[in-house]
């Protein structure tokens, strides 16, 4: 299979590349570059073409004879301020419309499109009952007062349930914003030209050359920094907050998979390891195997985060037949002394 691979040269990207030349493909790999993710004097690596998906010429060119299309290009990370929406709205949204539109001109009919778990905003809760509750949002009194749970009607903590690709999305970032209309974008697309989208909603993706402590970083790369430098991981509110943290190498598995396995129009699908762990239990096993400090618990909190979301892998594996290779405590074992690219910029990039 020809295959185009935007944003080949990221972090989730570069594992994929390399992925997919191992199941014998052919790769047609783009990245811009953004000095944002690279820094600002960066090269593509070899193999790799610069090239702006906003750039209809320039795709119209490399998508000749292509079967499928790849799409991780994307500005990531969660915003931090108003001023950062237009580098969202333009790299990620006017990106993914141009090179929609481009594979339409091109009769490319298949788009295997990374999204994210930031779609869903909060994760899925059950009351002490058991009963499926949409949570009020957590007061600022109780979180100064260290009740990081959210509360049921009667005052007692709601347990966290599975999140499937039904769930409500409700984003709650500028970058969930966006990455929410890419998946409407290729939605609407898929309808209107009898092609198919395989829209990936990545969960915690963590593994060797993730970038260090910057706007790219997850939790595992700021706690790994943190170890560096000698500090022990500060793990914000009580550390119980739950999460699926998922390997890169078997996000660029369900990409394979996702791409040599066309489905019908458009379908979301979870990309998570499914076994759920605490962000307490990621600090201590990193802690442990890097040898390091062992984690403060700190009860500090940041407005807006999400207190539990944890993934149900089960519709990828009925459709895909993907399942995570990887557990979390293996992986992250790995990860306590894996290699890290080096922290670059921070900040959104221009949107221009």
């Amino acid at each position: 299979m020809r295959v185009l691979l935007t944003g080949a040269a990221g972090f989730i990207g570069s594992h994929i590349h390399s992925a997919l030349l191992d199941a014998g493909h052919e790769v047609i790999a783009l990245d811009f570059m953004l000095a944002a993710a690279h820094g600002p004097a960066a090269v593509p690596p070899s193999g790799v073409a610069r090239v702006d998906v906003r750039d209809p010429d320039t795709l119209d060119r490399y998508l000749h004879g292509v079967d499928a299309v790849c799409h991780q290009a994307a500005v990531v990370g969660a915003g931090v301020s108003a001023q950062d929406a237009p580098a969202y709205a333009s790299h990620n949204d006017l990106g993914t419309a141009v090179l929609l539109a481009a594979m339409d001109r091109a009769k490319c009919r298949h788009l295997v499109l990374a999204s994210s778990m930031v779609v869903y905003g909060e994760g899925r809760y059950l009351d002490p009952q058991g009963t499926p509750v949409v949570p009020a949002p957590r007061r600022r009194t109780d979180l100064d007062e260290g009740r990081f749970d959210h509360r049921s009607a009667s005052g007692e903590p709601l347990m966290w349930s599975p999140i499937d690709e039904d769930a409500r999305l409700n984003p709650r970032s500028l970058y969930a914003a966006s990455k929410l209309a890419q998946e409407h974008y290729a939605a609407a697309w898929a309808t209107a030209t009898s092609s198919t989208v395989t829209a990936l909603r990545y969960h915690n993706v963590y593994g060797p050359e993730m970038p260090r402590d910057t706007p790219y970083s997850g939790v595992a790369a700021v706690f790994r920094s943190q170890l560096e430098t000698g500090d022990s991981p500060r793990v914000f509110e009580d550390g119980r907050q739950a999460r699926d943290f998922i390997h890169v190498r078997d996000i660029a598995v369900a990409n394979v998979l996702a791409l040599e396995n066309p489905v019908e129009t458009f379908i979301p699908l979870n990309v998570a390891s499914g076994h759920p762990i605490t962000i307490a239990e990621v600090a201590t096993i990193l802690a442990t195997a890097n040898g390091g400090k062992p984690p403060v618990t700190t009860g500090d909190y940041r407005s807006g985060d999400v207190r539990h979301i944890v993934a149900s892998p089960a519709r990828a594996r009925e459709t895909l037949g993907f399942t995570a290779a990887i557990t979390p405590i293996e992986g992250l074992t790995d990860f306590a002394t894996a290699p890290l690219r080096p922290a670059t910029a921070s900040g959104a990039p221009t949107w221009r």
